[in-house]
């Protein structure tokens, strides 16, 4: 008799998130020096934290015997001035997945139903199968979210419609016309979450979702450190939401749910703005690099506006290994149903111009 059969059937249908291949994993499995293996897997900043983000992570190391501050009071102020709002709609996150997991938490159950479009982050799937609620996944043509098709498929049954802007693994982006439209749309008992992780690469470009926040719109606005900031390991992220929808997300959260180094590195970050506008442009010399050389070759990819980019290669999988026989690690695409393609994170020149060689040498 196996205990599975006494947990929650749709528990055990899960297929486990599969984050990108680990360098140290790597170099175990292949004999490689790990300072030799390029990692363009997991759009991490390939400039590291900030320094001055550093700078707080030395310092906060003799306090690590005092639990952090629960309420993340100097966190949540600062952000609530960065972005002219109040504390009351700032909650803190072990990066911004948890809030993705206390939103289904809060609004999921079995006769409830989540939306979002078809190559968007396959955690909205994970957590709302978890949840035992239903998952509508709607069609995304040329790999963007189609906000009319999704405000279409918004039921009695609908709590929260997911939709990531720029989105990952695509990189694409739906412009603020087109969110205004669907926002209209919108009925009182859906929460409509905009996925932002990869805001900062969009500088003027950036659609204005924050202003539904504070028209007081049951949204959430989630956004993180791990990219643009660089703090991935640190897992720290939060969800800028309307008072009423933020108050019921901070009954979920457990409680010291961000620790204390991860909340002084944030805080120190948004002050440290040289290096946000060094990763942002080493990130579009990336892309722009990719795309011509792309171009020149005449694969086909999709351009993007964050800090990977989706190129089409045939067979992903068999791409991936034999890339990772030569210590570079993309990530294939196949659990996003894009069997044939892979996604590169934009790395410093030396590591684009390495992935670069790796796959010519296997796509001649």
């Amino acid at each position: 008799m196996s205990i599975e059969q006494y947990a929650n059937h749709f528990v055990c249908d899960l297929v486990a998130y599969e984050p990108g291949k680990p360098i140290d994993e790597t170099a175990r499995e292949l004999g490689l020096n790990p300072e030799q293996i390029v990692k363009v897997a997991s759009n991490e900043n390939p400039l590291g934290p900030a320094p001055m983000a550093l700078d707080a992570i030395r310092n906060a190391a003799e306090d690590m015997h005092i639990y952090p501050d629960g309420g993340g009071y100097k966190l949540r102020s600062a952000l609530a001035e960065k972005y002219d709002l109040g504390m009351e709609n700032v909650v803190l996150g072990n990066g911004s997945n948890e809030i993705i997991e206390l939103l289904c938490h809060c609004f999921l159950n079995k006769d409830a139903e989540l939306i979002a479009a078809e190559h968007a982050f396959v955690v909205y799937k994970l957590m709302a199968t978890l949840f035992g609620a239903g998952y509508v996944e709607v069609a995304d043509p040329n790999f963007v979210h189609d906000l009319d098709a999704m405000a279409e498929a918004i039921t009695d049954k609908t709590r929260l419609v997911f939709i990531a802007n720029p989105n990952n693994p695509t990189g694409t982006i739906v412009d603020e016309e087109t969110i205004d439209r669907f926002m209209a749309k919108v009925p009182e008992h859906v929460v409509v979450v905009f996925d932002e992780a990869y805001y900062e690469f969009l500088g003027d470009n950036a659609p204005d979702t924050l202003k539904y926040v504070k028209e007081g719109r049951n949204v959430c606005v989630l956004r993180t450190f791990s990219k643009a900031y660089g703090l991935a390991g640190l897992r720290i992220g939060y969800g800028l939401a309307a008072p009423q929808v933020a108050a019921i997300l901070q009954k979920a959260r457990q409680p010291f749910n961000t620790n204390e180094v991860a909340q002084r590195a944030a805080l120190a970050s948004l002050e440290d703005v040289a290096h946000v506008e060094k990763t942002v442009t080493n990130n579009a010399e990336g892309l722009a690099f990719y795309e011509t050389a792309f171009q020149q070759r005449g694969w086909n990819y999709v351009p993007s506006v964050a800090n990977f980019i989706l190129v089409e290669v045939g067979d992903g999988d068999k791409l991936f290994a034999d890339m990772l026989q030569e210590g570079v690690i993309v990530r294939a695409m196949r659990g996003y149903k894009l069997p044939g393609w892979v996604r590169i994170s934009i790395g410093t020149p030396e590591e684009n111009k390495r992935c670069l060689e790796v796959m010519d040498k296997f796509l001649k």
